[in-house]
């Protein structure tokens, strides 16, 4: 199992208190996968260094989660498929 630190880039049109089931949902693939979700930290709203999808806004959310590397593939896949979901990054806080 390995550290990972996963930045999400929530689109601005969904609501700040809705972003924490939002992450629930993906979040739940790593807890089945038998991997700890370690902290869920929502930024809240913040202007883009560019624009994405033309919106100039998002709702950032840090999640620091250990697991599986093909666990942590998965959950962004399929952040990758959800709408709502404007961009991804994946790191290993720990490589270096």
């Amino acid at each position: 199992m390995r550290k990972y630190e996963v930045m999400v880039l929530v689109d601005p049109s969904v609501d700040e208190h809705q972003v924490e089931s939002l992450m629930d949902r993906y979040l739940k693939v790593v807890k089945d996968e038998k991997g700890t979700v370690d902290n869920v930290d929502v930024w809240g709203k913040r202007r883009l260094a560019y624009e994405i999808q033309k919106k100039s806004e998002a709702l950032y959310v840090v999640l620091d989660v250990t697991c599986e590397p093909s666990t942590v593939q998965e959950v962004d896949r399929l952040f990758a498929i959800d709408e709502k979901i404007m961009r991804t990054k994946v790191m290993r806080p720990d490589a270096h």
